[in-house]
């Protein structure tokens, strides 16, 4: 069981620090635009960074969504059901959805990945940030990320529903 909370608590951490990104995109926005506007200065690098931060909070952030149970989904019955029935929902659209989407684009981004990594793929532009690779990396984290949090949900439900205590 600690393995589990171990797991739970890497995505809730993760998700906590990179949320900090968010602060950190919207001040290089407002800088991108000041030394723009005002002193008509442009500079790729800092545009691409805020691409990289975004694209680090989405995909690193949707395992800390789901383990705060923030994720979007269709409330219409959803929020009128039992304790129980929410588990069992929750059970069957990670084993059915989740865990195998996850495992789709980990076997279809390998090569993807591998193939920016043997070429350190860098950006298309010559003052661009050349970390494109590590961009992409993104990708299996958050795959392995949204995994390993699914896998939480249904062993956790599990516990729940063949238990007399909750967790």
């Amino acid at each position: 069981m600690k393995f589990l909370e171990y797991i739970n608590n890497i995505n809730i951490t993760l998700g906590k620090f990179f949320s900090w990104s968010l602060l950190v995109m919207v001040l290089l926005t407002c800088v991108i635009v000041i030394l723009r506007y005002v002193f008509n200065l442009g500079f790729i690098w800092m545009q691409e960074l805020v691409r990289y931060l975004y694209a680090s909070v989405f995909m690193i952030c949707a395992a800390y969504t789901l383990a705060k149970d923030e994720h979007v989904r269709v409330d219409i019955f959803y929020s009128k059901l039992k304790s129980k029935d929410k588990i069992l929902i929750n059970i069957i659209g990670s084993l059915i959805f989740l865990i195998p989407v996850c495992a789709c684009i980990l076997y279809y981004s390998f090569t993807y990945v591998i193939n920016s990594w043997v070429q350190l793929e860098g950006s298309l532009e010559e003052r661009g940030l050349h970390a494109v690779y590590l961009l992409k990396s993104l990708i299996w984290i958050f795959a392995v990320m949204l995994m390993s949090q699914g896998i939480y949900i249904v062993i956790k439900g599990f516990l729940k529903l063949y238990r007399k205590h909750y967790l």
